[in-house]
């Protein structure tokens, strides 16, 4: 079965850049008829919804910092004042600040946790709730991360929020089963995002060719790339993946539990 996601309404956070808005062209080309995007850049977000309505699905951007407690409901609203309804909802937004046991504070500790599983909880609720209104159940994706298996000693506070995703994602699979309302999960690989490339190349110092350096250390001889994992969540999000609920996929090219 191809993954489609014809006449389908998705919302999806992040969606000014990296995967997020791989994901949403991902979307438009499946099909969906409506697509509501978020982020905290105005213009890009501005642009990347002018990009997508040329594919075809009426496509709205409502700027927002996920950050701000009443962020997700407003964002949830708008998309059911624009729609008329929700089908799909995508949790890309994410922090990726580093901080390990012995450098991390209150502040980086809160900001992470805000936007990283706070903002992806009430996001969750607010659709849930309206899929449940509607009565034709719904499909939620989560973009984790493999850090949420342990993590880097530098990356002990973003590691956290994503083992809270994990098990917030399978815990409302469970809760929502019988609403018809499936809940998966994508632990993303080492995936060379927009962020990434100025956190490697900037925020870590490692310049302008950590890209070849860290493509020559993997397995298949590159990192994960976004269109994989857009690919991945299409099928994810579409009737091709079945009553799949539950489901965190690990997209990595190494194994956990095993040696490396």
């Amino acid at each position: 079965m191809e993954a489609r996601l014809d006449g389908k309404v998705a919302l999806v956070t992040g969606a000014t850049q990296g995967v997020g808005a791989a994901i949403a062209e991902g979307a438009a080309s499946a099909g969906v008829a409506g697509l509501m995007l978020t982020g905290r850049d105005a213009d890009r977000g501005a642009a990347v919804a002018a990009n997508l309505r040329a594919l075809g699905p009426n496509t709205h951007f409502l700027p927002a910092d996920l950050a701000e407690p009443d962020a997700p409901a407003r964002v949830v609203a708008e998309c059911l004042e624009r729609f008329g309804r929700i089908d799909l909802l995508v949790n890309a937004a994410g922090l990726t600040d580093r901080a390990s046991f012995l450098d991390a504070d209150l502040e980086v500790w809160t900001r992470l946790f805000d936007v990283n599983a706070r903002a992806p909880f009430f996001l969750m609720q607010a659709a849930i709730r309206a899929m449940r209104e509607r009565g034709e159940g719904g499909t939620i994706l989560n973009i984790l991360s493999m850090n949420a298996h342990c993590g880097g000693p530098d990356l002990a506070v973003y590691s956290a929020t994503k083992g809270a995703l994990s098990t917030l994602t399978r815990n409302a699979a469970n809760a929502h089963r019988h609403d018809r309302i499936r809940v998966n999960g994508i632990n993303m690989g080492w995936v060379p995002t927009d962020g990434e490339k100025v956190m490697q190349a900037e925020t870590l110092g490692l310049g302008a060719d950590w890209l070849a350096k860290a493509n020559a250390s993997q397995p298949f001889g590159r990192l994960v790339a976004v269109e994989e994992v857009a690919n991945l969540a299409i099928f994810l999000l579409s009737d091709a993946s079945g009553p799949m609920t539950g489901a965190l996929v690990d997209q990595e090219q190494w194994v956990v539990g095993a040696a490396r």
